[in-house]
């Protein structure tokens, strides 16, 4: 189980959100790189970035934030946000991010997501966004129709390296996961699952390690990160031991 620590950005710095709330950011570092080296220091493997900005505008906007990420740091990265072209997947890899997520773009035209698997195998995963169990787009400003399971199995075949499923009602407010509707995802495909929104203390992530939660690959935390209700020691020591029991 990967625990993945989340930087969103907003105006070059390090924001959370309540409930993709834009306008109910709290401002929880200035310099996005520094954040990054500490929370490598603290003995994270991966890292998540999401370019809020982006995400409403259709373009990567905070791109001098990600990029003082990448040199700060070692730790492979997962960045989403505003990117919806193929020119656009392409530079960030090349720059240096490990995974690039598309969320909006995969409900508009699926058809970039399976080219972009095809030309980057294990590179690209797909954000799915949910409130109320149908899928929001455009930076959440939009709830389409389509249910999560629904946009999920479009890619079944693809070749997708990953699922980031958040559940938009629970984002930032720390009320714990929403473990019933992830896992109702992550059976109805293949692909690997990862958990996102709302994460809020220790018994979430020994939540994880129960052994229905094995066909998760990880779950993201970041406001819990932020505020201390989540030791990042204590919770990756209890993730290492649990793979050393397995």
């Amino acid at each position: 189980m990967i625990l993945f620590p989340a930087i969103d950005l907003k105006d070059g710095r390090c924001v959370r959100l309540v409930k993709g709330d834009m306008d109910a950011a709290t401002v929880f570092n200035d310099d996005p790189a520094a954040q990054a080296r500490d929370f490598e220091s603290q003995g994270f493997e991966w890292l998540h970035v999401v370019d809020l900005n982006g995400a409403f505008e259709g373009k990567s906007v905070n791109a001098p934030a990600v990029k003082a990420i990448i040199k700060a740091v070692s730790m492979p990265i997962q960045l989403g946000g505003g990117i919806r072209d193929m020119a656009g997947i392409e530079s960030w890899l090349e720059k240096g991010i490990r995974r690039v997520i598309l969320g909006t773009v995969a409900v508009r035209d699926p058809d970039l997501v399976r080219e972009a698997c095809k030309a980057f195998p294990g590179r690209i995963v797909v954000g799915i966004d949910a409130r109320g169990g149908k899928v929001a787009v455009e930076g959440w400003a939009e709830t389409s129709e389509m249910t999560a399971i629904d946009l999920a199995k479009k890619f079944e075949d693809a070749g997708v390296a990953a699922i980031v499923y958040t559940d938009i009602d629970r984002d930032g407010i720390l009320t714990g996961l929403n473990i019933a509707s992830t896992l109702e995802l992550a059976r109805s495909v293949s692909i690997p699952v990862i958990a996102s929104g709302g994460l809020a203390s220790l018994d979430d992530v020994k939540r994880l390690l129960q052994p229905d939660c094995a066909i998760l690959e990880g779950a993201i935390s970041g406001r819990a990160l932020y505020d201390g209700r989540l030791d990042p020691t204590e919770a990756l020591a209890l993730i290492r031991a649990a793979g050393k029991a397995d």
